[in-house]
């Protein structure tokens, strides 16, 4: 596999999870992949992004990015369902791996192949 191949799997694999943690490296990662940045670079910025400590609009950002996928496909019991985990965890009654559960449910179900590379929906499955 081509180096160029093997870094664009990483950002496939690594992209949600990073903007979990932080849309700035999320931005920064994006634009450096417009380049022609090494595997081993896109890992070490990768790697930045996953030490910064999340904040609760960092991972409702990059959970609405993902919840997008489903917009026009989810019935209402599950736009429904949603909406309650999500007005869960912005009051502090639900952790976000709640809401990530289900988007990896949603994601399954609806056979969202790019939501299923994720490394922030394999880990909570």
């Amino acid at each position: 596999m081509k180096e160029r191949e093997r870094t664009e799997q990483l950002w496939v694999r690594e992209k949600y999870r990073v903007m979990f943690h932080s849309q700035k490296h999320y931005n920064e990662i994006r634009e450096a992949l417009k380049g022609e940045s090494s595997y081993e670079e896109a890992e070490a910025l990768v790697n930045d992004a996953l030490e910064v400590q999340p904040t609760k609009g960092s991972m409702m950002n990059a959970i609405d990015h993902m919840w997008g996928y489903f917009r026009d496909v989810c019935d209402e019991e599950e736009r429904a369902e949603y909406k309650r985990l999500k007005e869960e965890f912005l009051q502090g009654r639900a952790a976000p791996e709640t809401l990530l559960a289900f988007i990896g449910s949603l994601a399954e179900k609806y056979k969202r192949q790019y939501l299923l590379r994720s490394s922030i929906i394999e880990m909570h499955k």
